[in-house]
């Protein structure tokens, strides 16, 4: 089936490129899933009808998400070395669990249910194969999410030494590529593929589930996380692009942000300039500067502070998140006020005039 997904891609891939080449018309998923109509009639196609249409809205958002008029082909024979991994994607009803297996094209298949998908109803997802050959079920579903009974609130200070560290004084290491880059050279050197592909997974699934660990951990225990903006784009461009991708600093931030929203806390990345450099009892900017200082991992201020450069750091990051949620705060209660005061007005709103709208602000 991954196989007829490709092919339905790859027309899909080429039918866009001659539309937009030839006549300067760029389809949209309706007008492709005009033309891939009555494919699944074919003989020997096992795939559903929702199943191209899921291609073609997949298709459409990928184009528009990098501005292409074409995108890569996805590629069928596993000996190619741009071969494509599987993927085949399924809606709402395509795919139905029963007496522990997926029942999915008329297909029983038998899966490792971790998560007891028997309570869930299973709406729309993808069946997708790794690196290792491995088929995996990924699929949404709706669970009820109690709110976080934190009260307090933390700031969180990205680095490459260690992945992160809380103004509380939590740390995670992370640099799992590291510790395991040398059992990876060999195997490469080797020409053992399957060892080298099992040594990417194990560093993955290290990083993944200390990093979801970490985050749930927080999520839990506080109202407000507040995080610097540092750019892991721009960093990867650099000398430290390696050390930059084995923090995993995106991937962190993604499950503090959507968890954060499940849970219902304030989570707001901000400016982190200075934040090295600054002591966060008096203020001054006192810290270790520039490159030179990079190996200074602790410091002591005029005032008599003595600060771990990292620490340091994210108690300035949640100083400025809290300034800068009590600005907005402040700013919406003022709105509230005035709001009250012209409702009560008798001569009401003057010409050209419209209600205030007062809410809760964007940070």
């Amino acid at each position: 089936m991954a196989r007829e997904v490709n092919q339905v891609w790859n027309y899909l891939n080429e039918l866009s490129h001659r539309s937009i080449r030839e006549r300067q018309k760029w389809l949209s998923a309706y007008d492709l899933q005009k033309y891939t109509a009555g494919y699944t009639k074919c003989e020997g196609v096992k795939i559903g009808t929702t199943t191209v249409q899921q291609v073609c809205e997949e298709y459409a958002t990928r184009r528009r998400q990098f501005k292409k008029a074409r995108l890569n082909w996805r590629v069928s024979n596993p000996k190619s070395s741009k071969y494509s991994l599987g993927w085949i994607p399924f809606k709402k009803g395509g795919a139905a669990y029963r007496d522990g297996q997926i029942r999915f094209a008329g297909l029983k298949l038998g899966l490792w249910d971790s998560y007891g998908l028997s309570k869930y109803e299973l709406r729309a997802g993808s069946i997708s194969q790794d690196a290792r050959g491995r088929w995996y079920l990924n699929v949404a579903v709706e669970v009820e999410v109690s709110p976080s009974a934190g009260t307090a609130s933390v700031g969180i200070d990205l680095g490459l030494k260690e992945c992160a560290v809380v103004s509380d004084g939590q740390r995670i290491e992370g640099r799992f590529y590291r510790k395991l880059e040398a059992d990876l050279g060999i195997a490469q050197r080797a020409c053992k593929k399957e060892r080298v592909k099992a040594i990417h997974a194990k560093i993955k699934n290290q990083r993944k589930d200390m990093l979801h660990k970490f985050s749930t951990q927080l999520v839990a225990g506080n109202a407000a996380i507040f995080v610097g903006n540092v750019s892991s784009a721009k960093l990867i461009k650099t000398r430290m692009a390696k050390s930059t991708l084995d923090a995993g600093w995106s991937m962190l931030k993604t499950m503090l942000e959507y968890k954060g929203h499940q849970a219902g806390i304030v989570f707001e990345e901000v400016n982190e300039s200075y934040s090295t450099q600054t002591c966060s009892q008096c203020g001054s900017i006192e810290g270790p500067k520039g490159l030179k200082g990079l190996g200074v991992r602790e410091w002591t201020c005029s005032c008599g502070a003595v600060h771990g450069r990292d620490t340091n750091a994210a108690k300035n990051i949640l100083a400025k998140g809290l300034n800068r949620l009590e600005k907005a705060f402040s700013i919406a209660g003022e709105a509230k006020a005035v709001e009250a005061v012209v409702n009560k007005s008798p001569q009401g709103f003057g010409r050209g005039h419209s209600p205030l709208v007062a809410g809760i602000p964007v940070l």
